[in-house]
């Protein structure tokens, strides 16, 4: 019996790398738009998020690949 990966998991990779893009961006931004200010510490935070939705990803496509004999 084989076990399948639920994609589930690739989505939830997607979202959060998709936050942690965001949060660079916005990185980037928060100076233009706001007077040379630097962004909120919480936006520094939500980077890491970028990172750790490769790994789910690199889980997800490691889990759901086939194994050589």
């Amino acid at each position: 019996m084989q076990r399948q990966s639920s994609p589930r998991l690739l989505q939830l990779a997607g979202i959060v790398f998709a936050i942690g893009l965001a949060a660079i961006i916005a990185l980037f931004v928060m100076p233009l738009v706001g007077d040379g200010d630097t962004a909120p510490t919480f936006v520094y935070v939500l980077t890491m998020c970028a990172p750790l939705g490769f790994v789910i990803g690199l889980v997800y496509a490691l889990r759901s690949g086939r194994r050589a004999r």
